[in-house]
This record gives C-alpha cells, structure tokens and sequence, in this order.
C-alpha cells in the first residue's frame, strides 16, 4: 500500500493543486475524463516508443541515450498529449478562459505519469536496481513533476493560441515540451543531477506564469472568454 500510494500520490497532490487554484474552477467529470485521456495514451506510447526504439538501434548507429531522448519518448509522448488538447480539450465548452490551458495541460500530462509510473515502479525496479519504494520516491521528485510541467508549458501556448493570438503558438505549445523532455531524458540518463536542475527551472517558470495568470484571473467576474 505504501508504494502504491508513492507511486499515484504525486500526481494526484499536483493535479489538485492545479484544479483548485482556479478561480473558476473546472468540472470534475471534465478533469476526470481528460486524465483518463492520459492514462490511455500511455498504450499507444509503449507500442511506438518501442517500435521505434527498436527500428532506430537495428537501421542506424545514432546513440541510444539520443534515441531514447529525442527520437522516441519525447515526441511520442508529448505528440500524443497534444493530441488530445488539440482534438478533445480544444473542442470542450468548458475550455474557455486563459487558465484552462495550464490546468488541462497538466491533467492530461499527469494522467500519462500516473500509469507509466505505475509501469516503473512495478516493473522495472530490478532493471534499476533498487527497490519499488525508492523508485517511486525518486520518481516523485523527478520524473513526475517533469512530466507536470511538461504539460504546463504545452497548455500555456495552447491557451496563447486559443485565446490571445495564432501566429507560431500552436507550434510552440509542442515543440517546447519535446525539447525539454528530450534534454530531461538524456540528462537523466548521464547526469541525474542536471536533470533535477532542469525540472528545478521549469517548475519556477511555470510558478511565474501561473501566478500571472491567477492575478489576471482573480479580477475577473464571468468566466468566459471567447476564442479567438
């Protein structure tokens, strides 16, 4: 029960605090469905990270921590994330103010950490040598809140898109969330101390922006706010 409860708890502390710092806030069948949408990419995930994984080792001599970084999981994982802003949040009604874009972003984001964490800890304990308690503890701190601002930063230029201006924000809220998530994969993989840094970096971003955008918010009277 204990390394379950490490192992779902972050995400589930993160979500929340996200959800109930908006003003107005989202409905709760709408936050449920959006991270159950991220949990279920995680199937389609598994499949092409290791399809991919093993055509790029087998056809080419590019280095598997570089394949692991940028190759695969970066752009399978954040690619099916914005999936699913793009073709299932975008179209919500509820999706109609500025905030929405981080709060989304990290729902579905943090529905995708949950089951791979769960993957993780439960299978792959052994490979990294340690127990399941401990993985889950150093993936609390580490892989999980990456994965949270991964999503942020991805809901922050898809709100920019949604409701300030089109120009390069659609292409920004994907291409942002690669590239951190494939420096963060191969700084894990040689320098575990630089990607905590990095997540470190993201998360005082994320704070800055968020913050901004609850001020904005806590002077507003309606909620809606039409698309652009």
């Amino acid at each position: 029960m204990t390394v379950l409860l490490a192992t779902i708890l972050p995400s589930i502390i993160l979500v929340t605090y996200f959800v109930k710092s908006d003003k107005f806030k989202e409905p709760t069948f709408q936050i449920i469905k959006v991270f159950f949408l991220g949990i279920l990419i995680t199937i389609p995930a598994f499949f092409l990270n290791t399809y991919l994984g093993n055509f790029l080792e087998d056809k080419t001599n590019i280095a598997e921590a570089l394949i692991g970084s940028f190759l695969t999981a970066a752009p399978v994982e954040e690619g099916l994330k914005f999936f699913i802003l793009f073709y299932f949040v975008y179209k919500m009604k509820d999706f109609n103010e500025p905030i929405d874009g981080i709060v989304y972003g990290v729902c579905v984001s943090l529905g995708f950490a949950t089951l791979e964490n769960i993957y993780y800890v439960y299978a792959l304990s052994d490979y990294f040598e340690t127990t399941s308690l401990s993985l889950a503890i150093a993936r609390a701190f580490s892989a999980v809140p990456a994965h949270a601002a991964f999503g942020a930063l991805m809901g922050y230029f898809f709100m920019k898109y949604s409701f300030i201006a089109k120009k390069d924000n659609l292409f920004f809220s994907i291409i942002i969330p690669l590239f951190l998530h494939g420096f963060y994969n191969l700084f894990m993989s040689y320098n575990v101390f630089a990607g905590y840094i990095l997540v470190i970096i993201m998360w005082t971003v994320i704070f800055n922006i968020f913050s901004k955008l609850k001020k904005k918010q806590s002077i507003k009277k309606y909620e809606y706010e039409k698309k652009i």
